[in-house]
Formats: structure tokens, sequence, C-alpha cells
């Protein structure tokens, strides 16, 4: 049996622009991707902590150290830019495996978007 756990969450970042006309997706600055163990093309969750609003879509690979965080396609309309997010991702896993598995949580300024 697999079981779905908590695996990665990039906690409050800012939201710098949506993008209504792309494909669908979130762009995610690089360096946030990498440091949260966010894979491109990964399910990820949104919470808009702004209005509540709970989603999901996949990450792609926004530019490294640019802080950027961009809502696209119809995933855009639930967002405005300068609103606060979190976004998670989950893994299966067996209950053993998740009894020692140790999320990556990062905490990035929440003006920047950037690690300190």
């Amino acid at each position: 049996m697999l079981i779905e756990v908590f695996k990665s969450k990039i906690h409050r970042v800012r939201v710098t622009e949506s993008d209504l006309n792309y494909i669908g997706s979130i762009t995610i600055d690089e360096d946030l991707l990498e440091a949260s163990g966010i894979i491109v093309g990964e399910r990820v969750y949104i919470v808009n902590v702004n209005n509540g609003e709970r989603f999901d879509t996949y990450a792609i690979k926004g530019k490294r150290k640019s802080g950027e965080i961009c809502l696209n396609g119809p995933a855009a309309r639930r967002v405005q830019k300068n609103d606060i997010i979190i976004i998670m991702s989950f893994a299966q896993m067996t209950p053993e495996e998740a009894k020692t598995f140790q999320p990556k949580i990062i905490f990035p300024d929440e003006k920047t978007n950037l690690l300190t």
C-alpha cells in the first residue's frame, strides 16, 4: 500500500505576475525549485493566502535568482499580482518510508521571493 505524504513546501512567496494566455502551470524561480526539491513538471498544490483559493497545477522552471512566481493559464484567474501563496507537493510512499521521510520546507524572503 502507498500513502500520499507531504514532500515539499515553498512557504509564502509573492505572485510576481499572471499570464492568462499561457498554456498553463506555475513558473517558479529555479533556485526555489532546487531548494524545495520540486521537480519541473511535478504536480503542485497552491494555497492563496489572500483569498483562500486552493488549486493544483504543475511546475515549470523560471529564471534563476529572478524571484519569479507566475501563474499561467486558467490558474491566473485564482490569483492577483502581489498575492501571497504557499506552494506544496506530495509524494507516494509506503507507510514505512513515510515514518522516516523528512519534507523540504523553504522560507524565501516574502518581498523578493529570494532565498536569504
